[in-house]
């Protein structure tokens, strides 16, 4: 009894706003007024109300009736005793369904997510609040400092690390939900069966086939019953988080003044009724979570585990049928009754032939490739690379990609285009994506993938020299010319890239010099004259003045044209 009454009288208020809101629909007010006329038409009832409000009547009167009852009974007769214990009953149901009602009102004031404006919220600031807040949060410094205990509630800190456990669990499948439907859609994103093939028949035919049928049939139904199936119940129930999560925020706040409260209250030995009444505050908040949220966890876990059962559930079904699908399309080939080993033989014949084929034509590609057409060095580059190669060999050098900014201890900050020396492949922890390289001083760590192997080129114009690498049969013939027989070959070195302009730059002083996007540049310094890296000392056309950095980029040097792969 206690149980139905509470949840009825708690939801009373709600029940008449429900009430009032059908007011304002005429046509479903004169239904409702036809209905009771027909059902109880002895009752002269013309709202809902007059029957919402029995059962609230009726709770209160139980113990009124019984200590009539109980007023009228002689002592001695047998049933005295348990009337009585009837009347303290009702009235221990009464004084409970109270307590229960005064926490629901607490609970529906604090456990609504606010989406207040930054001038909502400075509107609301005065005295009163900042003090609070002052208090609370010079509380929460002695609690995190040791000064002050802590107030310990092993069965609410239990409950609460099981909800919060709930809370990142859908949070974190909310977001791997939405990343496979991603990385499945952009698995499925190439479209043959949108393009016009050459072979109209045999495997291309059929795996276009398979892809229009994954397309146009097979990924549509999956979204949509994994959106109705997994993404609508995790929203709703992401949702049904948000007021707990209120909850437990204010208890927080509660518990902190509750504690100041205390605090003061045994020092003074009384306290105001506005303090009494925050106590009260918290206790109630206290008493609801403990009572309400072990049952929330388990309407939670089972929500979530039936979530995960559908989404098993789906993708049995989708590996099924595009399993289903992709196999009468077998059936349709040429080897689809092959025997298996047949099949692996066939296609580790196909594998070494199509390596012989790539082989041959990487051979024939390094024969034929001429040398690159490549602007000359600044002296600064040219000595830092030389450098470089003297003390690391040429096979050791790389250019860098991308703008490398460190952000761990040991990393170095590189700008693009810069050339690096390879120390050693691996960083400490054994991990082949970090290399310690030497940046012509400064030694530290880069990310591997952002480093592109450096082939300096030999020229025959006068400039730096230095003594002639041996050239090996394995060497490009862009990177290195063979010896001549007369004399001891001498070499420059210069890269096989120009640095261009990236974006037009207007000049804004006389010490500045106009780009236009995609024009050549020569880079005199690679600083100002204060030393800062963000502006370039060029020459562009002859005129010489700064540019931003940050609008120079390295691009390749295009390939000359008028040579062609034998045939």
């Amino acid at each position: 009894m206690e149980t139905v009454y509470k949840i009825y009288c708690a939801s009373y208020e709600h029940a008449l706003l429900l009430v009032e809101s059908y007011r304002k629909d005429p046509r479903l007010q004169e239904e409702i007024l036809e209905t009771l006329n027909t059902t109880v038409p002895h009752t002269g009832a013309s709202d809902l109300s007059f029957f919402l409000v029995m059962p609230v009547q009726r709770v209160t009167k139980y113990p009124l009736l019984l200590g009539k009852i109980l007023e009228n009974t002689p002592t001695s007769a047998s049933a005295y005793p348990a009337l009585q214990a009837a009347v303290r009953a009702m009235a221990q149901v009464n004084a409970n369904i109270n307590e229960y009602k005064r926490r629901r009102e607490v609970a529906t004031k604090y456990n609504k997510a606010e989406h207040l404006t930054l001038r909502d919220r400075f509107a609301r600031l005065n005295t009163h609040s900042i003090a609070k807040k002052t208090t609370r949060l010079s509380r929460l410094f002695m609690h995190e400092a040791g000064i002050v205990a802590k107030t310990k509630d092993k069965e609410y800190d239990d409950l609460e690390e099981k909800f919060q456990c709930v809370v990142s669990s859908v949070a974190a499948l909310k977001e791997n939900v939405a990343s496979y439907l991603g990385h499945l859609e952009a698995f499925l994103l190439p479209t043959p069966h949108k393009r016009e093939l050459q072979i109209d028949e045999g495997p291309a035919e059929h795996y276009r086939r398979l892809a229009e049928y994954l397309h146009g049939t097979v990924f549509p139904e999956f979204k949509q019953r994994l959106d109705r199936l997994v993404c609508q119940p995790l929203c709703s129930l992401s949702d049904m988080l948000v007021g707990p999560q209120q909850l437990v925020k204010k208890r927080l706040d509660k518990l902190l003044d509750y504690e100041e409260i205390q605090e003061r209250k045994s020092e003074m030995g009384s306290v105001t009724y506005d303090e009494e009444a925050a106590m009260n505050t918290y206790l109630a908040i206290n008493a609801l979570l403990v009572a309400e949220l072990p049952r929330f966890n388990q309407v939670a876990l089972q929500i979530l585990g039936q979530i995960l059962c559908s989404l098993c559930a789906l993708q049995q079904d989708l590996a099924a049928q595009v399993l289903h699908q992709a196999e009468k399309e077998l059936e349709q080939m040429p080897h689809g009754r092959m025997p298996l080993p047949s099949f692996w033989k066939m296609v580790e014949d196909t594998l070494k032939q199509s390596d012989v084929q790539l082989h041959t034509f990487c051979q024939t590609f390094e024969t034929v490739t001429p040398s690159p057409v490549t602007q000359a060095l600044n002296s600064a580059e040219e000595r830092k690379v030389l450098s470089l190669v003297s003390k690391h060999g040429p096979d050791k050098l790389y250019q860098v990609m991308s703008n490398i900014s460190g952000s761990k201890d040991l990393d170095l900050t590189l700008q693009r285009g810069q050339i690096v020396a390879l120390l050693q492949s691996v960083d400490t922890k054994g991990n082949t994506s970090r290399w310690l390289v030497d940046a012509g001083g400064p030694r530290g760590f880069v990310p591997a993938g952002k480093l592109q192997p450096y082939y300096p080129v030999q020229s025959q114009q006068p400039g730096m020299q230095m003594p002639a690498l041996a050239s090996g049969t394995e060497r490009r013939r862009h990177s290195y010319a063979p010896p001549e027989a007369s004399r001891p070959q001498v070499a420059t070195f210069s890269p096989a890239f120009q640095v261009v302009a990236g974006f037009s730059f207007a000049a804004r002083s006389p010490h500045e010099v106009s780009l236009q996007a995609g024009q050549p540049v020569v880079v005199l310094e690679p600083h100002d004259k204060k030393g800062s890296k963000e502006w370039s000392l060029v020459d562009v056309n002859g005129q010489r003045g700064y540019v931003p950095s940050s609008y120079l980029v390295t691009v390749p040097v295009q390939e000359p044209t008028g040579w062609s792969l034998p045939v």
